[in-house]
C-alpha cells in the first residue's frame, strides 16, 4: 500500500504563504493545511478568493476533507480554516497547546470575558505523537514547538508539514522572539524533525526567495535540510544555533500582520465577537509588542 500522498500547493504571495491540499489518491481523502484569508490592511476587508481556489480545486479533484489543520496560530497571516471547514466539511483541528498561546494572546488583547482558552474553539486538538489516517495513508502529529508555542509538523506518509519551523536551507530557520518562542526549543524540535528519515519531503508554509535565488520554493527533505540548511545544518551545535538566532532576531520588525492575525486566528479563525452595532473590531494594543 502506497505511503505517498498526491499534494497540490497554493501560494499567498502578498503574506509569502504555502497552503496545501494533501491527499490519499487511493480513497479521495484529503486534508486542507494552512489557508489563508485574504485581508486588506488599508480598508480592513476580509475576502475569500485564495481560500475558494482551494475548494474549486478539492471540488473538481473529487476530494473529500477530513481535515482542516493550521500547523500553529499564524502570525502574518489570518486562517481560512472555518470558512474551508463550513464549504467542505472536515475537522477543523490545530496542537494542544494553542491554550498556552490563548491565555498569553487572551491576556495581550484583553480579551472578551467570553473567551475560551480551552482550545473549544476548534474540533480537535493534536497532541504530540498523535497517530491518524488520511484515508489509508498513515499520519503522525509531532510538537515542534520553538517558533511559537503551538507548533506541529505533520508528517503524512512520506511528506512533512512544517509550519513555520523550517525554511528552504539557503534560507534557514523561523524567528523564536513572539511570546512564548524560544531558540533552545526551536533547535531540539528541528532535531526531531531531522530524525525521520532523509528522503521525507518537507513543504514549508514560507518562503522569502534567498539572496540569489529568483524563484519561490516550497519543497525540500530531510537530507538536504540536514546537510545544507545555513542556521542548522549538521555540525551546528545548539549553542551556536541560540546564539545566531537570538542575534538575529534581535535585529526583526514585526510581522506586518501580526496584530490582526493573532488576533483572529487564537480563535480559529474566527472574527472577534460582533459589537451592539454588529461589527467587528480588531483591537491594536499599543506599546506592547
Amino acid at each position: 500500500m502506497s505511503q505517498q500522498p498526491s499534494v497540490e500547493t497554493f501560494f499567498h504571495e502578498p503574506t509569502n504563504t504555502f497552503s496545501y491540499v494533501v491527499w490519499d489518491p487511493q480513497t479521495q481523502q484529503a486534508a486542507v493545511i494552512d489557508s489563508v484569508l485574504d485581508y486588506d490592511a488599508a480598508a480592513g476587508r476580509t475576502a475569500h478568493e485564495s481560500a475558494d481556489q482551494i475548494i474549486d480545486f478539492v471540488r473538481k479533484s473529487g476530494l473529500a476533507v477530513s481535515w482542516v489543520i493550521d500547523t500553529h496560530v499564524h502570525a502574518d497571516h489570518l486562517s481560512a480554516a472555518p470558512y474551508i471547514r463550513d464549504t467542505l466539511g472536515g475537522l477543523l483541528a490545530i496542537g494542544e497547546h494553542i491554550r498556552t498561546v490563548q491565555d498569553t494572546f487572551g491576556t495581550l488583547f484583553h480579551a472578551e470575558p467570553e473567551f475560551a482558552h480551552d482550545g473549544s474553539q476548534f474540533d480537535h486538538l493534536f497532541t504530540d505523537g498523535e497517530h491518524y489516517r488520511l484515508g489509508n495513508i498513515e499520519a503522525v502529529a509531532l510538537h515542534t514547538p520553538g517558533h511559537t508555542p503551538a507548533c506541529m509538523t505533520h508528517v503524512i506518509g512520506d511528506a512533512a508539514f512544517v509550519g513555520d519551523t523550517l525554511f528552504m536551507p539557503d534560507y534557514g530557520t523561523a524567528r523564536c522572539d513572539f511570546p512564548g518562542g524560544d531558540a533552545r526549543t526551536l533547535y531540539r524540535s528541528i532535531q526531531k524533525i531531522y530524525g525521520l528519515p532523509e528522503a521525507t519531503r518537507i513543504f514549508l508554509c514560507h518562503d522569502y526567495k534567498a539572496p540569489g535565488r529568483d524563484a519561490f520554493a516550497h519543497e525540500t527533505t530531510v537530507g538536504d535540510e540536514k546537510a545544507h540548511n545555513i542556521h542548522v545544518r549538521d555540525g551546528v551545535d545548539e549553542e551556536s544555533f541560540v546564539r545566531m538566532r537570538t542575534e538575529r532576531d534581535a535585529t526583526l520588525s514585526m510581522p506586518r500582520l501580526i496584530l490582526p492575525s493573532v488576533q483572529v486566528n487564537m480563535r480559529a479563525g474566527e472574527l472577534p465577537p460582533a459589537e451592539s452595532n454588529g461589527t467587528h473590531y480588531l483591537k491594536i494594543p499599543l506599546n506592547v509588542l
